[in-house]
């Protein structure tokens, strides 16, 4: 097993990259909807403590298996405990990357109709809700759509991880703040905009229940893209003279801040036209297109937030197929072009089925729930939450204290103590928290 021939160029290159994975449609989709139904600011405020607390030590747990081995996932657990079966972790995070992808590229596909039908147009309401059915349920063009974001999505992985990923993100990640705070701006000078900055912002703790508590918890960590060993293999691209921890900070802080401008650029909008905030998946292809429908340049900015959602879509997708390259090249980059393209190929076949499950397939039902909804709660119910839970235990049990210590640079007295309280969340906070989210959305608890 080699050790990672290609390296970023920068700490700002990887921060950006892992930023680019963990922002994507956790952040900017998920995320403003959840907060819709879930109490507001008192849920954004506990999302907030979750991330630091839980999703930061996860975080760190990650880039120190990566970076303290320099290889890929599997590989890497491999490295740490050779003749285990410990190295299921990474495969489990290949596989969970697999399936994430083939739905997750049928998001991004109906993005990019979304998008074509705004430079073309056809973006036009008032039925956004008839508009959206048409768009995830036409065979072809969902099909279609689906196959150019992967063929996107390919052709940068395939580039390595300088010329492709860190080069894509570079310019994407910026782009996509700068779009936030253009359409924030807008948001912000609309009449009324402050009933909605007060509702997101303004914790209201009576509006908390048990289940918008466990959804904070949950958020936490898989808005950081934690759990399916992402980081694992983007950390060991990382040089060695880097630093994880401020790594680690900066990544947290970009999400929180992604995370704070998809609220301010959302809710001020909402409120200010009369929405309910409590619209659900739909407030973004739905809600916001009527809501932008009513406001001056409406288009343009309904544009712009299509964009940025585009953006945070493939570099989310970028990390996904990233991991499960890097796992079958071990570090050979001469087979990097051809994995690419094969298993973009593979992934994008293997999610036909989902594409096609509001359509033509919609009779076809797993458990009840359509091919796409199965999927998804296998991924982000079972396997992430599975994930997130073993590297947690993985970390503290396989991996040697000095080791530890090193990567993290805890050589000072002040650094060995945040270095004992960060073990101590990742060791027995993280796993039981986690835990406590599996046993709920299994619906054990």
């Amino acid at each position: 097993m080699k050790q990672q021939t290609e390296q970023w160029t920068s700490r700002l290159g990887f921060i950006l990259a892992a930023a680019g994975s963990a922002i994507g449609l956790g952040a900017i989709w998920k995320f403003p909807y959840i907060v819709g139904t879930s109490g507001g600011g008192a849920f954004f405020l506990l999302f907030l403590i979750f991330t630091v607390f839980i999703g930061l030590p996860l975080l760190l747990g990650e880039f120190t298996i990566g970076r303290s081995t320099q290889k890929e996932a599997v590989s890497a657990y491999q490295a740490i405990a050779p003749g285990s079966l410990w190295h299921w972790v990474g495969r489990l995070g290949v596989v969970t990357c697999f399936l994430l992808l083939s739905f997750y590229s049928v998001v991004g596909g109906w993005i990019l109709t979304y998008l074509l039908r705004g430079l073309t147009g056809q973006l036009t309401g008032p039925a956004y809700d008839q508009l959206f059915g048409n768009v995830i349920s036409a065979p072809f063009g969902a099909v279609f759509a689906q196959f150019v974001f992967m063929l996107i999505t390919a052709w940068v992985v395939a580039r390595g991880v300088q010329s492709g990923i860190e080069s894509a993100n570079k310019y994407m990640m910026p782009a996509l703040f700068i779009l936030f705070l253009v359409l924030m701006f807008r948001s912000l000078t609309l009449d009324g905009a402050m009933q909605g900055v007060a509702f997101f912002l303004h914790p209201d703790f009576s509006k908390l229940n048990s289940q918008s508590i466990l959804y904070a918890l949950g958020q936490s960590f898989f808005s950081l893209s934690v759990g399916v060993s992402v980081m694992v293999t983007y950390s060991s691209y990382l040089a060695k003279n880097e630093s994880l921890v401020r790594s680690a900070g900066s990544i947290v802080v970009l999400n929180l801040l992604v995370s704070l401008f998809a609220g301010l650029a959302i809710f001020p909008a909402v409120f200010s036209l009369g929405v309910e905030p409590t619209a659900g998946p739909g407030l973004l292809f739905i809600v916001l297109p009527s809501v932008f429908e009513k406001i001056a340049f409406g288009g343009l900015f309904l544009w712009i937030f299509l964009a940025l959602f585009l953006f945070a879509t493939l570099t989310s997708a970028f990390s996904m197929l990233e991991i499960i390259v890097a796992s079958f090249a071990k570090g050979d980059e001469r087979k990097r072009k051809k994995l690419s393209w094969l298993i973009g190929l593979l992934i994008f076949l293997v999610g036909v089925p989902s594409a096609l499950s509001f359509g033509v397939w919609s009779d076809y039902t797993i458990f009840g729930k359509s091919i796409f909804d199965a999927m998804d709660f296998l991924v982000s119910n079972i396997l992430m939450p599975l994930g997130a839970l073993l590297i947690a235990l993985f970390v503290p049990l396989k991996m040697k204290r000095e080791v530890l210590i090193e990567e993290l640079r805890a050589h000072s007295p002040a650094g060995r103590k945040l270095f004992v309280v960060w073990l101590l969340l990742l060791k027995y906070v993280a796993p039981l928290a986690i835990l406590f989210v599996f046993l709920n959305l299994l619906g054990i608890l």
